[in-house]
Formats: structure tokens, sequence, C-alpha cells
């Protein structure tokens, strides 16, 4: 699978490597997605990641995005997902993000 957008998973490593997150927004002016619908552009590759990270067993790359509103936490529609694929029970949205930010940093500091 493929999330179709150039940048993106580059994008999402840097991130990780720097212990940083970002909102969608910047993230997609920083991967030059194009005009209207940007964002939900991204958050459709961002889904596409979701489920391949899920089928990997890795920590939610998505996790690394934030929304504009929502104290530093991702989108609904990324809990949604969460749930879906298995992986949320959709309790404590702050653990759930915690951790799996905490093992992307952890992941990309030992590469």
């Amino acid at each position: 699978m493929n999330s179709a957008l150039p940048g993106l998973v580059a994008a999402l490593q840097g991130l990780a490597q720097r212990n940083e997150v970002m909102s969608y927004g910047d993230l997609a002016r920083q991967i030059a997605i194009p005009g209207p619908g940007s964002i939900a552009r991204l958050t459709a590759a961002l889904e596409v990641l979701m489920v391949e990270d899920a089928e990997a067993g890795h920590p939610f790359r998505a996790a690394l995005c934030r929304a504009r509103s929502g104290d530093g936490l991702p989108a609904p529609g990324f809990f949604d997902a969460a749930v879906r694929l298995g992986r949320f029970d959709g309790g404590d949205l702050r653990g759930f993000v915690a951790r799996e930010r905490a093992e992307l940093f952890k992941a990309a500091a030992l590469r």
C-alpha cells in the first residue's frame, strides 16, 4: 500500500526523529499538498498509513499530527480509525496518543 502523497512518510519520519508533532495544516503545507481539500487528502493518506502500521504492528505515524483545537491531540478521525483497526478502545485519548508518540520517538532514536 502507498499513502500516495510524496514526502509524507519522510516528513513523519523527520517529526519522529525530532520528537515533534505538527498540525495537519502545517504538514499539508510542508509537503505541498495543493489547494482546497488539502487536509482531506492528507487525512485520507494518513488513514492509509494507519492501516499499514496496524498490519505491521507498528505505532501509528498519524499520531504525530495534531488538530488545531484539541490540546495537541490528533483529530477525531484518528481515534475513529484506531478503533476500527482494533488498536484503541475509545477510552483514554491522551494516554493512547502519548504511548503511540513515545514508541515513534523511541524507534526513530534507534535508527
